[in-house]
């Protein structure tokens, strides 16, 4: 909430300040509010991509980093570029927003805040002559505006996981070790892009805009074809693994609860990044090994069974699960199932868990939940390990507290 009031103070000073004093360089400021419309135009997706306008963002930093027009010092302030920006992203965003795919409030109040530091650790000095003075117009200045552009990243990325923090209370380093990876990817296509379009403003004018900004569209359009592609992946495996419930092994999503909660309990205990690709996966796919059984087990209900069926069905379930060309790990984690605890890895002892509470938990009627974590704790001596059924209880009682999420 902190977040939002100070984004949304920021902007309405920005806009109040810059109507009444007036634009600063009005054709400047014009072309690079243009630019940033184009970007939130091409954007895809909607508010659940770290970064769903590069365009937009690169225009906006470079805007920050602004101090010169064709060998002509330019005189906006910090309020103005802050207002520039959202008045682009705003006209942006209409014909989103009409079709119910604008972008989400995080990445609104993020996008100010970044933007607004850049633009604080610069224009104040350049204004006053002091980086001219300190770092002259030539390489030094070149590393100075790359140096500015990094440490803004790291701004971001503390900010964007001080809010997923604030939103879901899962552990803050993984989820700034998970935004920090994410920058090498598009967040560094950005930060690359606003400095050449800073530096290239300063000496050609406006006319680099549209010759800088090719590149990125590019980039852009490429990252969509592997979001796209990771999308359709997912639902490939998540369409496998319904299977279980199409032949009447499992129940009716089944495999979906156990692989939500899974990730879950896995942000809780500090996985991310490719580890909770391998966690979701493997907890999609843990039943499919039921498919070689000739009669179904009763409600799916894996976790009753004779530790000897239960091994089978992990081995044969591991064995259709390379054959998909899955990650080899997540044939492991399945394999795994069956195995004292503490022989398991982490994912293992996660995925069979969550797997024992949801069966359980349909068991015991109304009062399920409860009665299957003091299950699940009674058991943590021999079958599931006590510091996995407390964060899936602390996960438990989040979801049941009204969760806006367990991505």
């Amino acid at each position: 909430m902190t977040v939002y009031l100070l984004a949304g103070g920021l902007t309405l000073a920005a806009l109040g300040g810059t109507a009444w004093h007036g634009l600063d360089d009005r054709g400047v400021a014009l072309a690079f509010g243009v630019l940033v419309a184009v970007g939130e135009l091409a954007r895809w997706g909607g508010g659940e991509d770290r970064e769903p306008a590069p365009l937009g963002a690169a225009g906006a930093l470079a805007y920050a980093l602004l101090g010169e027009d064709a060998g002509r010092a330019t005189h906006h302030g910090v309020l103005q570029v802050v207002a520039v920006g959202v008045a682009g992203a705003l006209v942006g965003c209409v014909p989103h927003v009409a079709r119910g795919k604008g972008p989400s409030l995080d990445h609104m109040a993020r996008r100010v805040l970044t933007v607004a530091f850049a633009a604080v650790c610069f224009q104040p000095l350049y204004n006053q002559g002091k980086l001219e003075e300190w770092f002259g117009d030539g390489a030094y200045y070149a590393l100075l505006i790359a140096g500015l552009l990094a440490l803004t990243a790291l701004c971001d990325a503390v900010v964007a996981a001080a809010m997923a923090y604030a939103r879901t209370g899962w552990p803050f380093g993984p989820l700034l070790r998970d935004e920090l990876r994410a920058m090498l990817g598009i967040g560094s296509a950005v930060c690359a892009t606003g400095a050449v379009m800073a530096l290239a403003v300063a000496v050609a004018g406006l006319w680099a805009l549209p010759v800088i900004s090719l590149p990125l569209l590019l980039t852009q359009l490429a990252f969509r074809r592997y979001s796209a592609v990771k999308a359709t992946y997912r639902q490939t495996i998540a369409s496998l693994a319904r299977a279980t419930e199409i032949a009447g092994y499992t129940p009716h999503g089944h495999a979906l609860r156990v692989a939500a909660l899974s990730r879950a309990v896995g942000r809780d205990l500090g996985l991310s990044g490719p580890d909770l690709t391998v966690l979701e996966y493997a907890a999609l796919m843990h039943d499919i090994g039921q498919l070689s059984l000739v009669d179904p087990v009763a409600e799916g209900a894996t976790a009753a069974l004779p530790t000897a069926q239960q091994r089978r069905i992990a081995l044969l379930g591991g064995a259709v699960v390379r054959q998909t060309g899955v990650d080899a790990q997540v044939a492991v984690v399945v394999e795994r199932q069956a195995d004292p605890y503490r022989e398991q890895p982490l994912t293992a002892r996660i995925v069979r868990t969550a797997n024992a509470y949801d069966e359980m938990a349909r068991e015991e009627g109304p009062q399920g939940p409860l009665a299957a974590l003091e299950r699940l704790r009674l058991a943590t001596g021999h079958d599931y390990q006590p510091e996995v059924v407390e964060a899936l209880a602390r996960v438990v009682t989040h979801m049941r507290g009204g969760p806006k999420g367990l991505g």
